[in-house]
């Protein structure tokens, strides 16, 4: 994967994406060794899910924050001190006795995790001359982390639980050090930001519509993630082939299907058909009756999903604001947020039914496929493509042109967006 531009920021790049690399396998690393965490341990399904559910819920709540203190700090100091957070946490979470202080250690990883992800995308953009090069390849490492953190977690798990953590933590610390060597931050820097220029961003309207179906799916990405392990009943090497295997699927929706749907058929129209393909893998692995079933299920799950981190981040950047820190704010903490609850949630009704959390998953999902039926033309038009549901066609275009200048009018002016287009 090549730039077709000249990229006198190569070096900064790469390492960028090489930390990112490290930062999401350490997300997936947990998959293989879930249910000996908690047989080790005697935690119940609820209680091993927190593992995921607290990572996740502290590295919203820290996007903004993070995000803010790029405009302080500049993005390689918030970035570097991210990497160094991780590296802490998951070493002491290798020598942890108890659920509650491996949970309050992925919460700190996670905060580790969101003083990364606030500041690499713009990083990556900021440095990059070719914009669409430095986008993929950002998803393309967060697809291979995916693909080889189960790979790892699996491997080193069958020596003990706490290999793996130390591992990503030994990791990190190389991360850093390449961190500080290699990156650099742009020659211009960013200027200071406020909270309300991130909430700001939320008064439009297609961006709220990205945001809501972003929301559901990421639900229904982190049940998948965090639940399946468990439901699988698989030993801890089986399961980190099993879960390489979906991240292969992933990588590959991100680096070969994702962005060619997109370019025939428009970003909108592939990312409706992935999450209408997604609701359908969550019915066949809600019925599925055999082990193996649902791993080919859960690979083309995986794909799906691949096709969706593929398009929903340019689509997000597409709709926000001209500032890509206001619009990476907004974006992961509505990404991250809604992700949260969803392990935890799995963890607490799987007792019912070992099939009851993806029969609520695919119910979440539905609520994005009517999303997208409902606002997706709009959401279409403003981007210049089109969808074949649609029946306003060019009058989408236009109303959502202007809709967006009112917004943009009412942000410069400090005044309710309502107070201008009438709504």
């Amino acid at each position: 994967m090549a730039s077709t531009r000249p990229e006198p920021h190569r070096a900064a790049i790469y390492s960028t994406a090489f930390t990112a690399f490290f930062a999401i396998a350490g997300i997936a690393v947990v998959d293989p060794i879930l249910p000996v965490i908690g047989a080790e341990i005697g935690a119940s399904t609820w209680q091993i899910e927190l593992l995921f559910t607290a990572y996740i819920a502290v590295m919203a709540l820290g996007m903004i924050p993070a995000v803010i203190a790029t405009g302080r700090f500049g993005y390689k100091a918030v970035l570097s001190a991210g990497v160094s957070v991780v590296a802490v946490a998951a070493i002491l979470a290798s020598l942890s006795t108890g659920i509650g202080q491996l949970a309050a250690l992925r919460g700190l990883w996670g905060l580790g995790n969101a003083m990364f992800f606030a500041t690499a995308m713009v990083l990556l953009i900021s440095l990059a001359a070719d914009r669409e090069w430095a986008v993929e390849l950002f998803e393309t490492c967060l697809g291979l982390g995916f693909a080889v953190g189960p790979l790892i977690g699996g491997l080193l798990g069958q020596i003990s639980w706490r290999v793996p953590f130390f591992v990503c933590g030994a990791l990190m610390v190389v991360a850093l050090a390449v961190a500080l060597t290699r990156l650099k931050d742009p020659e211009e820097m960013p200027a200071p930001l406020r909270v309300g220029e991130v909430f700001a961003l939320f008064r439009r309207p297609a961006f709220r519509t990205i945001c809501l179906i972003t929301a559901t799916y990421n639900f229904v990405f982190f049940v998948v993630l965090g639940y399946t392990p468990v439901f699988l009943g698989l030993g801890v090497i089986p399961l980190g082939f099993t879960f390489t295997a979906w991240g292969v699927g992933l990588a590959f929706g991100i680096l070969v299907v994702g962005h060619r749907m997109a370019l025939r058929l428009g970003a909108v129209q592939t990312v409706a058909l992935a999450v209408v393909g997604l609701v359908v893998a969550l019915v066949l692995l809600a019925t599925s009756v055999g082990t193996a079933e649902s791993v080919v299920v859960l690979v083309l799950a995986g794909i799906c999903m691949g096709i969706n981190n593929a398009n929903l981040t340019d689509l997000a950047l597409g709709l926000g604001s001209p500032d890509r820190r206001v619009t990476t704010g907004a974006f992961n903490l509505v990404r991250w947020g809604f992700a949260a609850p969803a392990p935890v949630i799995a963890g607490l009704i799987a007792p019912s039914s070992a099939r009851a959390p993806f029969w609520l998953a695919a119910g979440v999902l539905l609520i994005g496929v009517v999303t997208f039926a409902w606002k997706g033309s709009a959401m279409a038009a403003e981007l210049g493509e089109h969808v074949v549901w649609s029946r306003r066609g060019v009058s989408a275009r236009a109303d959502a042109a202007v809709a967006r200048a009112a917004v943009d009018a009412a942000a410069a002016a400090d005044v309710p967006a309502e107070a201008l287009t009438g709504a």
